[in-house]
Formats: C-alpha cells, structure tokens, sequence
C-alpha cells in the first residue's frame, strides 16, 4: 500500500509480444527495480505504428500469451487497451488513456536505445513526453557510452531530461523473430519464452508453416 496521498509508480512496457519472450520479462524486472515501481503494466498494440504487420497474430493470441507469462507474478499487469481501441496504436493516445484511468499514478514508458533514436519520429511526442516519464535501458558497451542528448532530434530540454534517465540492464540477445523462425523450423524454444508461453504455441500451433 502507497502512503496517503503519495502517487503509484507504474511502468508501462509496449510491444507486439508476437510472442512474449524472456527478454521482456527481464527488461521489466529490470525497471521494477531500477525506478521502485509500484508494478508494470504489459500492453500489447492493435497494429504497431512503427513496425511491419508481418506474420503478426491475433489480439486474441497475443493478449492470452501475455497473461499467462506473467499471471503468477502480483507487480506484473496486462492491459487490453490499445487491443480494444483497434487500429493504428499510438503511445500518446495510450497513455492519455491512462492518465485518465490512473489520475494518482506517475507513469514511467519502458523502451530500449534503439527506440529512443526513434523517439522525435512519434506521433505528437512532445505531447506525450508531458504526460510520462520515459526511461530506457540499452546493453552495457561504446554504443551505450556514446549515446548522447544530440544524437535524440528533440528539442530542449527533453534531451538531456531523457539521457539522465538511460540506465544498463541485462537485455538479452532474444527476439519475437528468431523465436518465431525457430518454431517454424520445428527447432526448439525452450528457455527463451516463459514455459506457459511454450505450451500455449504447442497447444495452438501457433507460428508454423
């Protein structure tokens, strides 16, 4: 329980979990810690804003296999809100929603660095950088070390704002992709999707050619 009249710290972790996979897991775990959040909230998109449609499945699939990835875990949530909105999902319309929904929390929107290089790309980002506080994790190294408030296209002061919050995690070398490809070549995927996740794929043979 928060204290009287302190706010809630929620995360929020976007994505098309097409499927959800051990790397997000860890990179919410990550933020759990990192930031002291309240919980994190899973949210898988409609149809991405910036990403390809490409052998991407069912809201229905998605959604269920977020669920039972993180259905044992109380500081993990799942949110249908953008799935229920339907059509091009944008973060500044989520989290608009959210703010209404949550009046009392501060939000804070997990991304890696390869997103935030994206970032001056989104639709009204300036409008959604005043709605939450973006904090971003990249895979210790030069590129992380060379990763500065010029290289975001922003205006100031959201740059430098942005960069003092870039912190190393423990991301993992696991994609959607690979993971996908791998069942499709009946190879196995064992360690790298929570095993719910694993038999929800086998159960509804999921991603096959």
């Amino acid at each position: 329980m928060n204290p009287a009249g302190k706010k809630s710290r929620i995360g929020i972790l976007g994505g098309t979990f097409n499927p959800i996979h051990v790397g997000h897991m860890i990179l919410a775990q990550s933020a759990l810690e990192a930031y002291e959040l309240s919980s994190v909230i899973f949210m898988p998109c409609a149809t991405p804003a910036h990403k390809g449609r490409q052998a991407l499945l069912s809201g229905k699939h998605r959604l269920a296999m977020v669920e039972r990835a993180i259905g044992w875990n109380p500081f993990f949530e799942v949110s249908d809100v953008e799935l229920q909105r339907t059509g091009v999902s944008y973060a500044v319309d989520t989290v608009s929603v959210l703010t209404r929904q949550r009046p009392q929390a501060q939000l804070f929107f997990i991304i890696g660095t390869d997103t935030l290089l994206e970032l001056h790309k989104w639709r009204s980002v300036y409008d959604l950088l005043a709605l939450c506080r973006f904090i971003t994790f990249g895979r210790p190294g030069p590129a992380l070390d060379a990763l500065g408030a010029k290289s975001l296209n922003l205006d100031p002061p959201w740059p430098e704002r942005l960069m003092k919050d870039v912190t190393a995690g423990r991301l993992l070398d696991v994609s959607s992709t690979d993971i996908r490809y791998r069942v499709a070549e009946g190879l196995s995927i064992r360690y790298l999707v929570p095993p719910e996740v694993e038999m929800y794929i086998a159960e509804h043979r999921l991603f096959r050619r």
